[in-house]
């Protein structure tokens, strides 16, 4: 087994990484998993095989021993490694769930171009070349397709028909695998695609830096490698458990590379010299190119994905859109980053959803749907969207998504920290805070370093107490209200400083009288628990384009507006809907100096404090626009 030094594990979402990348190192030598010995009933064997332009991709293979009936082919391509290597050396589990290995499948893993053991370059997320100019141009679709020939040329006993599944950078594998479907691509499931890293997956979100997910990830997974190897990622040695501390330290990112990085991150260089939406970004979009996607798609995210739910959502968007006719579907449920594959899903923090929503996941939606593809087994009832709905704890399903019979509503911001669907009808009125970069708001009230995930769902009463964050709520709910898909914040703005951050939360007010859970081994106490919905940070001189942006103008008012991701949440009677305005989320969002400036190569003079205006008038009003749905 290959030996790493463990750091103490201060973020879940860092564990989440951790257990994706490590997992795979482990193997298994005539031992069993839930009572099934993958030894005992697969063949492994492995390869190198040769793509169109004579670069060799390690492959590793477990065939049944059963061949007595023919099997499909399940391919997972990562950046993650295909470990353990070694003919004799086995993988602790097969497929997306256990339940695979047992039903019996043709099982693939793939070292991508570059990476661990196979040949080449590695280039994240490769660009795809939609037009090829020459016969041995590459990308990740052709590095699939080339796979796909090779194997059913070369594995025996399979059925003729493949079917490709990954989580997150995986995710995104899968993804660029179903562009101009290879015939034998029968069904595929990007779970947590990686779509697009700067409008919201993982680095960036609305133009604003995630810092601990970036600076955590690159420093572990960010360093090239001279020649191929079995050597896992490394864990980066944070000099304290306090993330908000370490990344207040550093100071303005250019720190980064002088105190820690030297320059030899690549990627992380990239992030600093590609500061807008610019060329390099947007090759890096994959959205656009899902065209002629063939096999059966199920798109699968969690609620509470701190990395990417936009990916996930947009994805099953993107494929719907481009592909008339194919079967497609969406599968989102209460889930961190990659829980589906390996938790219970019963609970997350101090919320509890009343079942094993991971396991019904993986028994009644996600086998069956690979099974009736792959093998005619069964049959498949599948709605077009399969959601599970917070707050009522309800899985709910749909024709079409996000649901078209949802009414849009306007909640809007009024004076005295009141919310309604009413409009403001007074003349000039706003609410002001004083934003000091210097003492920005925490995104967390425990101390954690890199992206702790569960902050998607962390009661925030502890940043309402805060004079730098505006608070607005609604009267006690006399009726239930639901949304179900995106969510707009349109705000009428101003700013003492020349650029800001605007991060809105929309967040579930549980009843003061509210029941404890029992058991409670964190001792919550869930009377007036601040439940975050759905929270996103917006940076204002992104306002009118990611790839130019402008400047804000000193005391003007200003209209920014940006789409959140989706929720599916019900807001019950007796409880209160809230908002929080704010302009930092730190170190979750990097700090804006509040000066147009680039922020990558700001330096300590161009921080400084501002003032934010946040206007809810009858002429400049403030809201957010949300998605009913009635039952």
């Amino acid at each position: 087994m290959y030996r790493h030094r463990f750091l103490p594990l201060r973020s879940s979402a860092l564990l989440v990484s951790l257990l994706l990348i490590f997992s795979s190192t482990l193997y298994a030598q005539n031992t069993t998993n839930n009572e099934f010995d993958i030894a005992a009933n697969y063949a492994k064997r492995e390869e190198m095989i040769p793509m169109r332009d004579g670069v060799r991709l390690f492959t590793a293979i477990y065939t049944p021993k059963d061949s007595t009936q023919k099997y499909p082919v399940m391919l997972t391509r990562t950046p993650y490694s295909a470990a353990p290597y070694g003919a004799e050396k086995y993988r602790l589990s097969l497929g997306p769930s256990p339940a695979f290995a047992r039903e019996g499948y043709i099982f693939v893993y793939q070292d991508v171009r570059g990476r661990f053991m196979s040949e080449g370059e590695f280039v994240h997320v490769r660009p795809h070349i939609a037009r090829k100019t020459s016969p041995k141009e590459i990308d990740e679709n052709t590095d699939t397709y080339d796979t796909i020939e090779w194997m059913l040329k070369n594995i025996p006993n399979h059925n003729g028909r493949v079917g490709m599944w990954g989580i997150s950078y995986p995710g995104f594998y899968t993804s660029t695998g179903i562009i101009d479907s290879h015939r034998a691509i029968r069904a595929a499931s990007p779970q947590a695609p990686v779509a697009d890293w700067f409008i919201g997956d993982d680095w960036h979100h609305n133009g604003t830096l995630f810092l601990p997910h970036a600076f955590t990830w690159l420093a572990r997974n960010g360093r090239p490698r001279a020649k191929p190897t079995t050597q896992a990622a490394t864990i980066f040695d944070y000099p304290t458990p306090d993330g908000y501390r370490f990344f207040l330290d550093i100071g303005p990112l250019t720190n980064a590379n002088a105190q820690y990085f030297k320059g030899e991150i690549p990627f992380w260089n990239d992030l600093m010299e590609h500061g807008t939406y610019d060329e390099f970004w947007r090759a890096r979009n994959i959205l656009p190119h899902l065209r002629n996607v063939k096999p059966a798609v199920m798109t699968v995210g969690g609620w509470f994905d701190s990395e990417n739910l936009y990916g996930a959502l947009k994805t099953y968007e993107s494929i719907e859109a481009k592909n008339r006719g194919i079967y497609n579907v969406l599968v989102m449920g209460p889930w961190e980053h990659g829980h589906w594959a390996s938790t219970d899903g019963d609970q997350l923090g101090d919320l509890h959803f009343g079942a094993k929503t991971a396991h019904f996941y993986r028994e009644q939606i996600e086998l069956p749907f690979f099974n009736y593809h792959l093998k005619d087994k069964g049959t498949l009832k599948l709605p077009e969207a399969y959601v599970f709905e917070t707050g009522t704890n309800q899985w709910r399903t749909y024709d079409a998504y996000p649901p078209p019979t949802a009414v849009q509503r306007s909640l809007y911001f009024h004076a005295n920290g009141k919310l309604s669907f009413d409009a403001p009808t007074s003349g000039t009125a706003f609410d002001e805070y004083v934003s000091d970069p210097a003492k920005p708001v925490p995104h967390l009230s425990t101390i954690s370093t890199g992206m702790k995930s569960g902050y998607m769902a962390e009661d925030q009463r502890f940043a309402d107490r805060r004079p730098d964050v505006l608070v607005y709520q609604t009267d006690v709910l006399t009726e239930d209200v639901t949304i179900a898909g995106p969510i707009t914040a349109s705000l009428h703005v101003s700013t003492t400083g020349t650029d800001a951050d605007f991060i809105i939360k929309l967040i579930d007010v549980f009843p003061p009288d509210m029941p404890d859970p029992e058991p409670n081994p964190t001792g919550v106490r869930m009377g007036g628990f601040q439940m975050l919905v759905r929270g996103e940070p917006m940076r204002a001189k992104f306002r009118n384009s990611f790839e130019r942006p402008e400047p804000m103008k000193p005391g003007e008012v200003t209209k920014v507006e940006w789409t959140m991701p989706d929720a599916c949440h019900t807001f019950k009677r007796g409880h209160r809907i809230m908002v929080h305005v704010q302009s930092t989320w730190f170190p979750l969002v990097d700090r804006n100096p509040q000066k147009f400036v680039d922020i990558y190569k700001a330096t300590e003079t161009d921080f400084q404090k501002a003032t934010q205006r946040l206007y809810r008038s009858s002429e400049f009003n403030s809201l957010l626009k949300l998605n009913v749905t009635s039952r």
